[in-house]
């Protein structure tokens, strides 16, 4: 009974302030709108020259077939290297395409990718390759059997999917885990910690009153992603959204109860909101939200295991992309289910009843 008036309180205490549940519902819009849309991997708007010595039909198809891309336009046809050089360092170009005389059954292309931006460059030469490699596979003279390839889970390789799931991770996060950082230490500076204090409240009742009411917003927010992540995208997990919601309590849970061991260990919202901007930075970097964790050195990789987020992005990933089973996410389940038990009773046994 006194569990339910602690409850009841944290909620009025939450809802007391107009401005919290008026970012509760914008703060995940915002985030699935903006994010996917930012935070991509995809290169657009490169541009390229083109040094043609072939002067044939096919190199004149392929230049079209180049230009004609989503990714890819020309804004230089050189005479020679040096003016198609000149474009590089102008700015004007990402690459420079060079056709030699007998392509492509004497010679091949060669490709001039400007690094300065290595990803630019990088990915302007990758999809050269790959037009120039479909072209020809189209041509009777110069094709061998295309290989036929079927992109699993992800059909158009279309980023956003890849991203709505890291979402629920990012807002849980900021919201979850910050605010009861900010209670405790507040009540502190407040003064009325002390009327806690010396009332026959347990400290484990305290606790699980100060968690919960935040589960509960994290649950209600990202049902509102789910259903915004379908009116703006039209993408829905291909998973059990049971499971997804199982996840997302067990990382509420998880991240909340980080936050009250901030606020624990605090004695200014200055301070707690400090340390868990700091760790929420290492979560993010290290937890594949933004970069794969495969691409990170070695180190690295192995120092992601002691991230929780980790687990609970590649849960969401998997249900979304894969619709992976509960059966089949144990692994994830039991690493969240486990840092939760601990922060939950670190959470309990930080927390000083000064009588």
């Amino acid at each position: 009974m006194t569990l339910n008036y602690l409850i009841e309180k944290e909620f009025k205490q939450l809802f007391r302030n107009i401005l919290l549940p008026v970012v509760f519902v914008l703060l995940p819009i915002g985030l699935m709108n903006m994010v996917p849309r930012l935070a991509t991997q995809e290169v657009k708007g490169l541009k390229f020259a083109v040094e043609d010595k072939s002067h044939t039909s096919l190199s004149r198809q392929l230049i079209n077939k180049i230009d004609a891309s989503n990714y890819l336009s020309l804004t230089c046809y050189a005479p020679s290297y040096a003016e198609a050089m000149h474009s590089i360092n102008s700015g004007d170009a990402d690459v420079i395409i060079e056709i030699p005389k007998g392509y492509p059954q004497e010679s091949s292309l060669a490709l001039y990718a400007n690094s300065t931006n290595g990803t630019r460059g990088s990915m302007a030469s990758m999809y050269v390759t790959q037009i120039a490699a479909d072209a020809l596979c189209g041509d009777s003279e110069t094709a061998a059997l295309p290989a036929s390839v079927r992109f699993m889970f992800n059909t158009c390789l279309d980023y956003k999917i890849y991203m709505i799931p890291a979402i629920f991770a990012l807002e849980l996060m900021l919201i979850v885990g910050f605010l009861p950082a900010l209670n405790i230490v507040g009540e502190k500076e407040k003064g009325t910690i002390e009327q806690i204090n010396v009332s026959p409240i347990g400290k484990i009742e305290f606790v699980v009153s100060k968690i919960v009411p935040y589960v509960v917003v994290g649950l209600f927010m990202s049902i509102e992603s789910l259903v915004a992540a379908k009116a703006l995208y039209d993408i829905t997990p291909a998973g059990s959204i049971l499971t997804m919601l199982l996840f997302i309590a067990v990382f509420c849970m998880l991240v909340s109860s980080l936050g009250l061991i901030a606020s624990n260990y605090s004695s200014t919202i200055q301070q707690a909101a400090l340390t868990m901007f700091f760790f929420l930075v290492i979560f993010i970097l290290m937890s594949g939200l933004l970069t794969p964790i495969d691409s990170m050195p070695r180190w690295a990789q192995l120092i992601t295991y002691a991230n929780p987020m980790r687990y609970f992005i590649e849960a969401m990933r998997f249900i979304y992309l894969k619709g992976s089973t509960l059966s089949q996410l144990l692994p994830q389940l039991t690493a969240l289910s486990g840092y939760a038990i601990l922060g939950w009773a670190v959470a309990i046994a930080s927390y000083r009843k000064n009588s």
